[in-house]
């Protein structure tokens, strides 16, 4: 098994974005720690604060949040980066190569429960001519993304992270401290009978996801063909885990129960992110509409659908759409 710098290496990165890199997972093993230590060190439950969403901080969800702002505005390497706990952006060095976007504890509503909850990142490229403190620093596609990934804080904490390079998957080794490569280039199966989604809002989709899901629940006896499996683990880290590991659907469709919220997941530090894992391992990241890692973000706090997963699949949901 690798080390980390010598896996990245490996995929020619550059030694200032190993060098952030190795900076966001320095805070992501103090995360890990402060998780398995919750219950003993009296961080369960909600502060009685909300953050710029509307949704109640935990206690996890604030301490996490200061951890990785704190060490990456020290580290010299990020001229802004970009939280779903801070309102908007925060000004980092004028002369930091990168810009951090990401949500410090995914699946927070997990943590009273000791289910898996984990933290998304994605890394872009500052631009040169535009000030630290102006938050349109951020307004960047998708596809210009030079890395992504998560730590899932489960039975082991595991890294799964890309460069470009392929999607690889790496174990923190609490013996020496590192995270360790342990399997390089996954690749999602393109056919599944595994789907996610949050069936309790069925109500609330469009007519073709409505539709879509209603085929897959006739089985062998529908038009499908075959019986599926629902799985929710409702922690999107959780549940993109899976698909990486064995394929399947994950969709967080557009609902009307609000005409001014029809979205859920953030574009900037959860869509975009995974959309660039999972496209790197063979499969598709969707809306209804195109391709996730196309759209030009309008704000930090920008809501989108989401529909990814194994290849064939996603294309299937997408028939229903035309």
């Amino acid at each position: 098994m690798q080390r980390l710098a010598p896996a990245l290496r490996q995929d020619n990165v550059p030694l200032d974005l190993i060098s952030l890199i190795k900076t966001v997972l320095a805070a992501t093993k103090e995360i890990s720690f402060r998780v398995s230590q919750a219950h003993l060190g009296g961080l369960m439950g909600s502060t009685l604060d909300e953050n710029i969403q509307g949704e109640v901080q935990k206690q996890l969800d604030v301490v996490a949040n200061q951890l990785i702002k704190d060490v990456l505005l020290e580290s010299g390497f990020v001229k802004a980066i970009s939280s779903e706990e801070e309102d908007t952006s925060v000004p980092g060095d004028e002369n930091g190569h990168f810009i951090v976007s990401f949500d410090p504890l995914d699946g927070s509503s997990n943590i009273d429960i000791n289910s898996l909850i984990g933290t998304i990142f994605s890394i872009h490229e500052a631009p040169k001519d535009m000030a630290a403190d102006d938050p349109d620093i951020f307004k960047q596609a998708g596809n210009k993304q030079v890395c992504a990934g998560y730590v899932l804080y489960g039975p082991s904490t595991m890294l799964v992270m890309t460069t470009g390079s392929g999607t690889h998957f790496y174990v923190l080794d609490r013996t020496h401290g590192g995270y360790l490569l342990v399997e390089r280039n996954v690749q999602i199966p393109e056919e599944t009978q595994e789907f996610a989604i949050n069936m309790s809002n069925q109500r609330f989709w469009q007519a073709p996801m409505q539709d879509y899901i209603a085929d897959l629940l006739k089985g062998d006896q529908g038009p499908r063909g075959k019986n599926f499996n629902m799985r929710w683990i409702a922690a999107m880290v959780g549940d993109v885990h899976r698909v990486l590991t064995r394929g399947g659907i994950f969709t967080y469709p557009a609902d009307n129960r609000n005409a001014e919220k029809p979205y859920k997941l953030r574009l900037m530090y959860e869509a975009n992110p995974m959309s660039f894992l999972i496209e790197q391992a063979g499969g598709l990241s969707m809306t209804s509409e195109g391709r996730i890692m196309d759209i030009e973000p309008t704000s930090i706090h920008q809501r989108v659908e989401v529909i990814l997963g194994s290849k064939k699949e996603v294309e299937a949901c997408l028939g229903y759409y035309k």
